[in-house]
């Protein structure tokens, strides 16, 4: 189980006396176990959060919007067309409708000739059409295509080699931001986009003011609040917004497809530069027709708000360099954006990549389609700040569980400073083994010191010595349940030692991250060492709980007076109460403390838990 860093306490009032000679550093060691209860957690129980998350939290609207207006001002982003297509190259009616549109006499032609070629009317009508075409491309684009022998030609290489190098400029920025994360990429590009939806998000969900405005309300009716709310925000969105970020998910899944298409196996298929580097069509007519596609599907080119959500992912890393100017770097990445789009708007342009698959094709009817893509982003953008809300409630209610233990320990132990087990590493400091129940045997640990030897002993001794039980078991019951937590300090310091280097858990601990077994092997070790150790420790709580319970059980039933119960009082009672001074009244006091006691162990076992889990 990892450990986080924690804000240390304030100085408590009184000091704690040295557990033994084995617990030296229990006043100068930082209350590793527990300072986690105490210590906000709002990531809300996730890891260390990615850019994308550091990006919305770190920079605010203001500073987000106040970016964009200085990038528009210096960029010179053109809006023309990045497929400027001819408009014959447009799809037209089918071969079998051009050809029954064909004046009769022209019809009459085609049919005398196919009786002496053997072939139906509409075929011979295509093969005219195809010829004339490829005349067409012959005349107009002879460096990038031969019609006769169906070859694509040198020029076509490298402009198709240009166009790759183009492309995958924004392979980088894709991939460590959409790619990482569709929802976070959207959140941020939403809050440029739809600034007022993000503030009411961000606002109208915050933990704190939802309390404040539903006080006080049970946590899973705070969340089905958050989530109202939440929906109330997005039923903001206008249908111009939604086109708005519609069009940018368009155009990021057509980057996304452009900058990932496999160029080189298209240029593979050309032959060597000493015969002319050529390529039939027909081995590359398909993967063709899917860049097409994609180059026809980006027709309008990315909007600037896009390029800079996309392109301060990539920067984000080098934030932190003496004499980094973000604004220059994203302003040369930009000019960099604009002249990758300017070729492939310029590739388009020269190369009549559609005429070709028609001609190559045989198929006057072609013409390329759009992609599917980006329909999804408001599901994305939706269960981000699903997620992000979640999250956040999350680390509310676990900070709010933390304050209130702590609070609970401050007054439990008087100001005291806990006592922590000496060898169950945090953070991944020391050289013991780490337990998933340190923080529980860290409180009773503290309890057993500061609590049970100099307040609840000398209430519960007397009774140990000369209690007479009217039930005999609860006899048995009280002195084992007496017993185990008379031991329980003895028992927690030498748990520590077996996880400690020395000992036996923490031995077999060192032994196993050192192996030189594969990784799934070693994980299995050392998983098998930690559950062994757990299981221990586990026990040792549990048995403490059983002992505090059956305590407060039998101190209740001697305090309620009425024989016949499960729990029966003492026979010699009022002899005991006339020789000890306030004797019932110290006895309701230790019930109470160990009441406490319990509820405040259950509390740390279910953060244990929470932890766990992280």
């Amino acid at each position: 189980m990892s450990h986080m860093g924690a804000i240390m306490p304030p100085a408590f009032e009184s000091p704690v006396p040295p557990l033994s000679k084995t617990s030296k550093k229990v006043n100068t060691g930082a209350l590793r176990y527990v300072d986690r209860l105490w210590t906000p957690f709002y990531s809300g129980g996730m890891a260390e959060p990615d850019t994308l998350e550091r990006l919305i939290n770190d920079l605010s609207l203001e500073e987000r919007h106040s970016m964009l207006e200085k990038l528009q001002s210096l960029s010179v982003l053109p809006g023309e067309s990045l497929y400027p297509a001819p408009v014959e190259s447009e799809a037209g009616p089918s071969l079998e409708e051009q050809y029954a549109k064909l004046p009769w006499y022209y019809r009459l032609f085609y049919f005398i000739v196919s009786l002496f070629k053997n072939r139906l009317p509409q075929q011979i009508f295509l093969d005219s059409r195809i010829a004339k075409l490829g005349r067409r491309i012959d005349l107009e684009y002879p460096q990038f295509y031969d019609s006769q022998k169906s070859l694509l030609l040198p020029e076509f290489h490298q402009l198709l080699t240009a166009l790759k190098d183009d492309a995958r400029f924004f392979f980088d920025a894709l991939d460590v931001s959409v790619n990482r994360d569709r929802g976070s990429f959207f959140a941020f590009l939403g809050s440029l986009e739809m600034a007022e939806v993000h503030r009411a998000l961000e606002a109208e969900t915050d933990p704190e003011r939802l309390r404040n405005k539903n006080p006080p309300v049970p946590d899973l009716e705070l969340r089905q609040t958050a989530t109202r709310v939440m929906e109330e925000a997005l039923a903001g969105v206008t249908e111009a917004q939604r086109a708005l970020m519609y069009r940018n998910a368009r155009s990021l899944q057509c980057l996304k497809e452009l900058s990932s298409f496999l160029y080189d196996r298209v240029l593979l298929a050309f032959s060597s530069p000493e015969s002319g580097q050529s390529c039939s069509i027909h081995v590359v007519k398909d993967m063709l027709g899917s860049l097409n596609n994609i180059l026809f599907s980006l027709k309008e080119p990315p909007s600037l708000t896009l390029l800079e959500s996309l392109f301060i992912f990539i920067l984000q890393a080098r934030s932190g360099e003496p004499g980094f100017d973000r604004n220059q770097a994203l302003q040369r990445l930009l000019h960099r954006a604009e002249g990758a789009l300017g070729n492939i708007r310029n590739f388009n342009k020269r190369l009549p990549l559609t005429l070709i698959l028609k001609c190559g094709n045989r198929d006057m009817a072609y013409y390329p389609r759009q992609i599917s893509g980006g329909e999804d982003w408001y599901a994305m953008y939706r269960d981000y700040w699903r997620r992000h809300i979640n999250s956040r409630l999350n680390a509310y209610m676990k900070d709010r569980g933390r304050r209130r233990l702590r609070e609970l320990y401050r007054a439990f132990f008087r100001g005291a400073e806990p006592l922590i087990l000496e060898n169950a590493p945090a953070d991944g400091e020391g050289d013991g083994c780490p337990v998933d129940t340190a923080q529980s045997l860290s409180f009773l640990l503290t309890f057993h010191k500061l609590v049970f030897v100099p307040e609840i002993n000398s209430v519960l001794l007397p009774i140990v010595a000369d209690g007479e039980f009217i039930n005999k078991e609860n006899r048995a019951e009280f002195t084992g349940a007496y017993n185990n937590l008379a031991k329980l300090g003895d028992e927690i310091h030498g748990f520590d030692e077996k996880i400690g280097p020395q000992g036996i858990y923490g031995e077999h601990y060192a032994q196993a991250r050192h192996d030189m077994s594969s990784l799934p092997v070693k994980r299995r070790k050392i998983q098998l060492v930690l559950d062994d150790a757990g299981g221990e420790g586990r026990g040792i709580v549990e048995k403490a709980k059983v002992s505090i319970d059956s305590i407060t059980n039998i101190i209740a039933g001697i305090l309620k007076k009425e024989p016949g119960g499960r729990y029966d009082s003492l026979s010699n009672l009022p002899q005991m109460e006339a020789r000890i001074p306030n004797f019932q009244a110290n006895l309701r006091e230790i019930g109470e403390k160990f009441s406490n006691t319990r509820r405040i162990l259950e509390d740390v076992i279910v953060l244990e838990a929470e932890n766990a889990k992280n």
